[in-house]
């Protein structure tokens, strides 16, 4: 429930469609495991949890949606093996070499082979929209999986225009500041990871882990031309995260304090995530109006 990462998509205007209707479309497109020959299949599932039956689960203002992933998992180094062996039991058989075309040939036949017998692996992906304010935040750092989620969530609204956000000012700029003169926004604090960037082509890369930011080496590193493209922040001491030059809202903790609060549902599971998936939303929003107006806010 409580998202690890928060990658964040803006709606240029409302969906023009409730929660309902969004929850019916998207049963129409049910996950369905693997065919025997099929690598990928993705397809959306009851969102609050596997009991419930509702593909969009609406809390206030936010729905939650999820969507599972199942991949068939055959190692490179597997299909390798069995190419080779093909390979060499032709060229002893017949005496002749294969030639490239015939062996990228042989590399789909032993894909096809051996596909059926490959093991599964499941995943779950979940996304929280706030319609009224016009934000999508999908729970992964990685924007081909995010993509995935959006292409299918298009699919059955029958358009998604969401955009990546842009801000007045450039949070590379504005962090890489921080780090040189201080001046963090009421209520951020720093944390102890950077990663700084040289913006010549091939230019370095420095990973600080750990580390107390405001040191004259970190410093160095700026003042010498590099510039911040990850931060690690706090704020109002109830998220820890790591904030990415896209905005992307990565290695999220939420305080024990704040996942607490609706500690005495914890006897109804289904009310207790209900109510955490509220705070939740209620907690990005705020984090993302106030990470939007520390870069000058978002660009029309």
């Amino acid at each position: 429930m409580w998202f690890r990462n928060a990658r964040p998509y803006k709606l240029p205007g409302r969906l023009g469609i409730d929660a309902s209707e969004l929850s019916q479309r998207l049963s129409r497109r049910p996950f369905q495991p693997c065919r025997p020959s099929q690598p990928v299949s993705s397809g959306w599932v009851p969102a609050l949890s596997d009991d419930a039956s509702d593909y969009v689960h609406k809390s206030g203002d936010y729905w939650l949606i999820r969507l599972q992933r199942e991949e068939r998992l055959l190692p490179a180094s597997v299909i390798r093996s069995e190419v080779n062996t093909r390979i060499q039991e032709i060229q002893a058989g017949q005496g002749r070499r294969v030639q490239r075309k015939e062996r990228l040939d042989i590399v789909d036949e032993v894909t096809q082979d051996l596909m059926p017998r490959a093991f599964t692996k499941s995943q779950y992906l979940e996304a929280l929209i706030n319609d009224r304010e016009g934000w999508v935040w999908v729970n992964t750092a990685s924007a081909a999986r995010a993509e995935e989620l959006l292409s299918l969530l298009r699919e059955g609204l029958g358009n998604l225009p969401v955009v990546i956000p842009d801000t007045q000012k450039s949070p590379v700029i504005v962090m890489s500041q921080w780090l040189l003169n201080g001046g963090l926004p009421d209520g951020m604090s720093l944390g102890g990871d950077v990663d700084l960037e040289d913006p010549q082509e091939e230019g370095g890369v420095v990973r600080a882990r750990g580390m107390y930011l405001e040191s004259d080496d970190i410093r160095r590193h700026i003042e010498s031309g590099k510039q911040v493209v990850r931060l690690a922040l706090s704020w109002q001491d109830q998220i820890d995260f790591v904030v990415d030059k896209d905005l992307s809202i990565r290695r999220i903790r939420f305080s024990d304090e704040l996942k607490g609060i609706n500690e005495e549902l914890h006897e109804d599971v289904l009310a207790r995530r209900d109510a955490d998936c509220l705070l939740m939303g209620e907690t990005l929003s705020t984090l993302q109006r106030a990470i939007a107006k520390t870069f000058g806010g978002i660009s029309e």
